[in-house]
């Protein structure tokens, strides 16, 4: 373990940092002799691949080189895994390019390129992503290289923010037969673990943008 200014750097962990939209994992750190160390947000460092665990604030906090055991905070993580991969049944749906999104606990949203006068329906919007986490597609990342993805530039529905390259290969996921795009996200292995959603709200942000708000049941 390694203490800066900056957060908590672990050699290894299962904490996810905040990107793409999702938040950063929460939990707890706790070292052999039992003190624990609540994390309140991970981020990304300056350094690639460098991960930041931030305790809270006045934590005290032990010595560079402790060893300690990682619990992020599970039930948290996996509603934001299902929230994630639902935002990705919804792009499948709305066929316009992606120009933001959030995924919160229980919620998110994406912002889609369109033309005034597409019009979209909240129920059909409702029915049909329920249709789809209902149909038991498997959820399956997988790689692709470079080359390959700028020779593919369909699977690129994101405006603001591209995928990373220069890595040699770049991450994707595959929902069978509904949605591939690359994403660095973290996702659940089934739609079916999803559960029911709701489109809550559809609002013009924009002359050419409509967001699309999607909830939890």
């Amino acid at each position: 373990m390694a203490v800066g200014p900056d957060g908590i750097e672990l050699d290894r962990t299962v904490f996810y940092p905040t990107g793409g939209g999702q938040p950063g994992d929460i939990g707890w750190l706790q070292t052999e002799d039992g003190v624990r160390i609540e994390i309140l947000d991970t981020r990304k460092g300056s350094a690639p691949g460098q991960v930041l665990h931030i305790p809270g604030p006045d934590t005290a906090l032990p010595a560079p080189g402790t060893k300690v055991t990682a619990q992020i905070d599970w039930e948290r993580r996996h509603r934001l895994m299902r929230m994630h991969t639902c935002l990705h049944l919804l792009c499948s749906l709305v066929k316009g390019d992606v120009t933001g999104g959030q995924i919160s606990d229980g919620k998110g949203r994406l912002d889609f390129n369109l033309p005034p006068e597409v019009a979209l329906d909240k129920t059909a919007l409702t029915d049909g992503i329920n249709a789809l986490i209902a149909g038991n597609h498997d959820v399956v990342p997988r790689w692709i290289s470079d080359d390959e993805l700028a020779a593919r530039p369909e699977l690129v529905r994101t405006m603001s923010v591209k995928p990373p390259s220069g890595q040699g290969r770049v991450r994707l996921l595959d929902i069978a037969g509904v949605d591939l795009q690359p994403c660095g996200g973290t996702h659940v292995r089934n739609t079916s673990e999803i559960g029911p959603v709701e489109i809550v709200k559809i609002e013009s942000k924009g002359k050419m943008n409509k967001r699309v708000n999607i909830a939890f049941k």
